[in-house]
């Protein structure tokens, strides 16, 4: 659980939504670096989106040539990976289409939205773009494996903070945050009230109801439910693997018993198996809090919060011991140190009201459009803006120094590429 604003790939970003864009029948090579070409209809969209980015005027040729030299350059460094014999596997592919598009599933709100934007299903979608990806991800790897063990002594980054500390500008104000968060569907009530409920359809399918019928009224999986919990052809990689695991191992037409995952309780049926494929259907009983699980969540935090400030034990003492989420209770709940614009509003309205070492009450915290949970705040740090200095700041100045090596040295290889490589801009 993060509050850094969430970031995808760029590239794979123009990627996505140029599958929206139908190229014109009549397109121009714009430029051609070794086997690939780039096209006017390509440069155009990308110049577009820089501008809009930007706030920059799309028809200023000196941006335009700035984005032709980048796609120059994304193309050069897939033909040096390829020189290079830098591979990738499909599971890496996979893995990272399969992030991406659940991001793009987020941002429309359902799976059926995504498809019906860009006309095509997901995994049409997938397939349209797994080689773009493989070049993405080979360039990527190349990078690091050219520059990934760059690094910066003391005296580099003392010499890069005396070239460029008028230039730095201001360290923005940082806030150290920490918290509890306990979510009520955790709780053992709820999650033993959703399983009986997932068993109860069970033994109504052993005595004849029909499965369809069933995942229509009760299923709580938005995306298969309306087809009587279908899930279609898959493979494996797609499901969690409490699921796969089980509906791998059925006979087709068989029906599991209960299969616990992270998102709740399942009752799957193998329909068919061909090849390494499965066509299963199921249905899915999420845990589901109530009002009386919200208000032992919120007592939890509120007798912590009071325990902490009559000295009884420590705030990281109780985040390791209660705190639900997972990923920050074993550093003691500590989130991080963020600037005012990555954190987002509800949480910037607790952390103004504290002071240093103050602890919030507890507040709702909606995780995403399924999950929530309580949770109570703790201002660990609040560090005003102020000049870089290399007392105060000297971790920050080594990432921009060591960056700025790497940028220098990038630039450096660039050239070498193109003397290397060839490449021609057409017209």
């Amino acid at each position: 659980m993060v509050y850094r604003i969430k970031r995808i790939s760029i590239l794979f970003l123009f990627l996505l939504i140029n599958l929206s864009h139908a190229q014109q029948v009549l397109d121009k090579i714009v430029a051609v670096v070794d086997k690939d070409i780039i096209l006017k209809s390509e440069l155009d969209f990308r110049v577009n989106v820089d501008a809009a980015q930007k706030n920059l005027n799309p028809s200023d040729s000196t941006l335009r040539k700035q984005v032709l030299n980048q796609l120059i350059e994304e193309k050069l460094l897939y033909a040096q990976a390829e020189l290079d014999s830098i591979t990738v596997t499909d599971d890496q592919v996979k893995q990272q289409l399969d992030y991406q598009m659940n991001y793009f599933i987020q941002q429309y709100g359902s799976k059926e939205r995504l498809e019906q934007a860009y006309g095509m299903s997901v995994e049409k979608l997938k397939r349209s773009l797994e080689d773009d990806v493989r070049k993405n991800l080979m360039a990527q790897m190349l990078q690091q494996k050219k520059f990934g063990d760059v690094t910066v002594s003391r005296k580099e980054v003392e010499e890069f903070y005396d070239s460029f500390k008028d230039s730095l500008g201001l360290i923005p104000e940082r806030f150290t945050v920490a918290h509890i968060f306990i979510n009520p569907q955790a709780g053992e009530r709820v999650r033993n009230k959703a399983k009986a409920f997932a068993e109860s359809l069970l033994d109504s399918l052993k005595h004849g109801a029909d499965f369809a019928e069933l995942a229509k009224k009760y299923s709580d999986d938005p995306g298969s439910a309306s087809q009587g919990g279908d899930l279609g052809f898959v493979k494996r990689g797609v499901f969690y693997p409490e699921f796969e695991a089980v509906a791998f191992s059925l006979a087709p037409k068989q029906i599991s018993g209960v299969v616990e995952t992270p998102v709740g309780f399942h009752i799957i049926q193998l329909l068919e198996r061909r090849g390494d494929e499965i066509h299963a259907r199921h249905i899915l009983i999420k845990i589901k809090s109530d009002e009386k699980a919200d208000l032992d969540a919120i007592n939890l935090l509120t007798d912590l919060r009071d325990s902490v400030n009559s000295g009884k034990n420590t705030f990281a003492y109780y985040a390791q011991k209660y705190s639900d989420d997972k990923e920050t209770a074993k550093n003691g709940g500590l989130l991080g140190t963020f600037e005012e614009s990555q954190l987002d509003k509800s949480l910037l309205d607790i952390i103004y009201k504290l002071k240093e070492g103050e602890i919030s009450f507890p507040k709702r915290l909606d995780v995403n459009k399924s999950t929530y949970g309580y949770h109570i705040v703790k201002l660990v740090k609040r560090t005003p803006q102020h000049k870089a200095s290399l007392d105060t700041d000297y971790d920050e100045l080594k990432k921009l120094a060591e960056y700025y090596k790497k940028q220098k040295l990038y630039n450096e290889w660039m050239v070498e590429l193109k003397d290397k490589i060839y490449w021609e801009i057409k017209g």
